[in-house]
């Protein structure tokens, strides 16, 4: 790269066209920034996007992103964004491994129904007034946390002391999200049913000192400031397609097919072998891609360790639902939610502990969601008629290291076994028996691996956040004299800034780190 800057084109570069990049992008153009995305694949979106996986079949599903619970109504409302997210009535079913006739089905709209669930289940006549007082103890944090993801950061000691309950802090903050598990609640089901919202994307155990799922777990939870994770009406595609829309409407260039290789400090990019001139450089990329390419452009070497996803994604198009061993509840029902497949507290640390030794889990401990019984429009009119479902899983204890130096097809084809006899262990039918087929005879299924993640997306290590998700605050000792560190959103460089999910507060589909990235640029711009 040439020493000298050029006279800058733009006010802000955007590496990177996901989700998060669009927010940035939107917001800089609509203060009359002169704004670039720079992508290099044919499509914006990255993540967040809705595809048609089987040729000839008319659904559209989120391939990879699939469900919205972060996203503030702020950014909704100031960029004027047409979408709708659609609240489910039911939280969760969880089949009990042991017996699968009986299980916990979770009714937000009916308190003494699932009462009578948790005790069928549990046959603990006490456990569901537990599981409620455990939800509600923890709802100040969501409370208080959720409206500060759109201002600066706050201070470790300042949160701690707003919250003023310490000993909900020790607990949540200060030691392994297990203890506080197993104090709330007195089943194995019902500590896995909550435990699970720490271990999305993230490799831990209950008990795992470095706290990785209590922080995965404190994101899920502040969620909208409830908790609620809701289906955005026409697919995750239509997030991403308002944000594209938000972001050209208001004046920023969008460049798809572009290759960025190399970035300066000085706001210097290569793009298709090009140089292209920024006052300040937005990174969309994760911080091990950003390092390479910040190397690439002569700012040394990477210092950005490489992260590690920990996840399978299997989309299936059903011909039906498929038929419970729980008499007691109704397909629509148990699939509305978030269906929970052998994952227990003891399951989920076995899984752990087993994945951690090199072996994939036995049983493969996963999750489930069927967002055409939320959100129909995303079958054509024929599939709907005929009583088609979309159905997609999302395994845990996955980690990059299983699957990252062998035979692609043959890794795909062992988890997507695994998946299938996890699924099946508690249904009354085999999943199989129900997919639906394509035009050609293939069945409608698919899986999707960190390996297809890090090749498709270039997410490294097929880590969804990009790296270890953070506390949401500042620590008391950490900087915060420049706009970028205020916002979470510093990098070792001054023009160049992250906006994607390796930000501060950045993770799952929320928008927040092109927003952060987007108030601290038009700081550092004047």
């Amino acid at each position: 790269m040439s020493s000298g800057i050029p006279s800058p084109v733009y006010d802000v570069a955007i590496v990177g066209g996901g989700h998060n990049a669009l927010v940035a992008a939107a917001y800089l153009a609509k203060a009359g920034r002169r704004v670039v995305v720079l992508e290099r694949l044919p499509h914006l979106g990255g993540a967040a996007v809705s595809e048609k996986p089987w040729a000839g079949v008319d659904a559209r599903l989120s391939r990879y992103s699939y469900l919205v619970s972060l996203l503030p109504r702020t950014i909704i409302d100031d960029l004027g964004l047409r979408i709708r997210l659609t609240r489910r009535r039911y939280s969760s079913y969880t089949p009990d491994p042991a017996d699968p006739a009986r299980g916990i089905l979770v009714d937000t709209r009916d308190a003494a129904a699932t009462a009578a669930s948790f005790l069928r289940a549990t046959g603990d006549p006490l456990e569901a007034a537990r599981f409620a007082a455990f939800y509600d103890r923890i709802s100040p944090v969501a409370r208080l946390l959720f409206p500060t993801t759109t201002e600066p950061l706050r201070r470790r000691s300042d949160v701690r002391a707003r919250l003023d309950d310490d000993a909900l802090w020790d607990e949540l903050v200060e030691r392994p999200l297990g203890g506080m598990l197993r104090s709330a609640l007195a089943t194995d089901l019902a500590r896995g049913i909550a435990l699970t919202d720490g271990l999305i994307g993230t490799f831990a155990s209950s008990d795992d000192e470095s706290l990785r799922q209590n922080r995965c777990f404190l994101y899920h939870v502040i969620g909208g400031g409830t908790g609620d994770w809701d289906v955005p009406v026409g697919g995750m595609g239509r997030v991403s397609a308002e944000l594209e829309r938000a972001a050209r409407d208001a004046g920023a260039h969008m460049r798809t097919d572009a290759d960025v290789t190399a970035i300066s400090p000085d706001g210097e990019l290569t793009v298709d072998g090009a140089t292209l001139g920024a006052r300040l450089v937005l990174s969309g990329v994760g911080p091990a891609v950003l390092d390479a390419l910040l190397d690439a452009g002569g700012a040394g070497e990477a210092v950005a360790a490489r992260p590690e996803g920990a996840q399978l994604k299997v989309n299936m198009l059903l011909r039906r639902l498929p038929r419970l061993r729980d008499a007691t509840v109704e397909p629509d029902a148990a699939f509305a939610g978030t269906f929970h497949i052998n994952e227990t507290l003891t399951q989920l640390d076995a899984g752990f502990a087993r994945a951690a030794g090199g072996d994939l889990p036995d049983p493969l401990p996963a999750e489930i969601y069927c967002h055409s019984l939320t959100d129909p429009t995303i079958l054509g009119p024929e599939l709907r008629a005929s009583g088609a479902q979309t159905l997609t899983l999302f395994g845990l204890h996955v980690p990059h290291r299983l699957v990252k130096d062998r035979d692609q097809d043959a890794a795909r084809s062992a988890l997507l076994a695994a998946a299938e006899r996890s699924l099946d262990s508690v249904l009354a039918e085999p999943i199989a028996d129900v997919l639906f087929e394509a035009p050609d005879g293939t069945p409608c299924v698919e899986a999707r691996t960190t390996a297809d993640l890090e090749e498709s997306l270039g997410m490294v290590g097929g880590d969804i956040f990009h790296g270890p998700l953070s506390w949401p605050w500042a620590g008391d000792d950490e900087p915060l004299e420049t706009p970028a560190e205020r916002w979470g959103v510093a990098t070792r460089h001054e023009r160049v800034l992250m906006c994607g999910s390796g930000s501060r507060r950045g993770g799952a589909v929320s928008g927040l780190g092109g927003h952060s990235a987007a108030m601290a640029a038009l700081e550092l711009l004047g």
